[in-house]
């Protein structure tokens, strides 16, 4: 008799496996992460191993522990350091960014069952944690290295990101529009570069790894409401969190919807939730909170948008 398997949904039929699918999604990161070492210089590829390496030993050691099935074949824990190291600033304590990988892997996933089974993004929550727990060190930016020209003796300059300068009113001294969408500015390491989240997401569009409806309806609903807000659209875009968060974390499978238009709903609802903590909140940016909220609130969308079944009329 054949062993039955029973596994959460949504279940998906095809040939792609868990492992091709995240070897896609590692390679379609590649132009954000040699756009980080270009700006940020080398400190970014060790904080990457650190995140990644401590993603991997914790995914390895939780499941040891419970003498679970190990799945690090599929690679889902090295995407989750990869997207956590992008997510966090250059100059972070090694130390604070493998904690966050703890988080994002312990706590986050297998703690809801593993892969496939966690309430919310793992990177993005992780993320979340440790900027309410290390403000400081979290919100510490430098000025990137490319393209500027400085002395000798000068290791690095911090800077403030495009988003704090809006906040600010310091509209004056904003990057250019150029420079903003080749990631020469101050940020997260990956998520400066427009250009390089672009070709990533059109990697993963070409290979059907993501679809466009999440992405364009959480752009799109920033750069609506930016317009309607009489904001800089383009600055708005352009800066923060916004491209890794429509394109890397939104499309999470396990945390976010699978109806066609459940994802639409759910980029619309991050967009607004984005827009609403930049414009009146307290954090210049809400791309990892507006992805938080509403992945807790993913099943009722996906109950709202749920094709519902034919019923002939002898059945009725």
């Amino acid at each position: 008799m054949s062993k039955l398997i029973s596994t959460v949904s949504p279940h998906f039929r095809g040939r792609r496996t868990t492992q091709s699918i995240m070897l896609d999604v590692l390679i379609a990161l590649v132009p954000a992460v040699i756009a980080s070492v270009i700006f940020f210089g080398l400190r970014s590829l060790l904080v990457l191993v650190d995140c990644v390496a401590v993603s991997v030993a914790a995914e390895w050691g939780f499941e040891k522990l419970c003498k679970k099935e190990n799945t690090l074949s599929d690679l889902s824990a090295v995407v989750t350091g990869v997207i956590l190291a992008l997510n966090l600033p250059v100059t972070i304590p090694l130390w604070q960014a493998a904690l966050g990988s703890v988080i994002a892997i312990v706590v986050v996933k297998q703690l809801f069952g593993g892969i496939g089974q966690n309430f919310a993004n793992p990177a993005a929550t992780a993320r979340i944690i440790l900027m309410i727990a290390f403000s400081g060190t979290m919100t510490h930016w430098l000025t990137p290295q490319a393209f500027c020209m400085m002395p000798d003796y000068v290791d690095a300059v911090s800077c403030a990101t495009p988003l704090t300068m809006i906040a600010k009113g310091e509209t004056a001294s904003l990057p250019s529009y150029l420079d903003m969408f080749l990631g020469n500015m101050g940020g997260s390491m990956g998520e400066t570069s427009a250009l390089a989240l672009l070709l990533g997401g059109i990697y993963l569009l070409a290979r059907r790894v993501i679809t466009w409806h999440t992405p364009v309806a959480f752009i799109g609903t920033v750069a609506v409401m930016s317009f309607v807000c009489g904001q800089d659209v383009l600055a708005q875009l352009l800066s923060g969190g916004l491209m890794i968060g429509a394109i890397f974390m939104a499309t999470d499978y396990s945390s976010s919807p699978a109806t066609k238009w459940g994802k639409i709903i759910y980029g619309v609802g991050c967009g607004l939730i984005t827009i609403l903590i930049r414009f009146w909140g307290n954090f210049p940016e809400g791309v990892s909170f507006a992805l938080l909220i509403m992945c807790i609130l993913t099943p009722y969308i996906e109950k709202l948008t749920r094709a519902k079944p034919l019923i002939g009329e002898a059945e009725k």
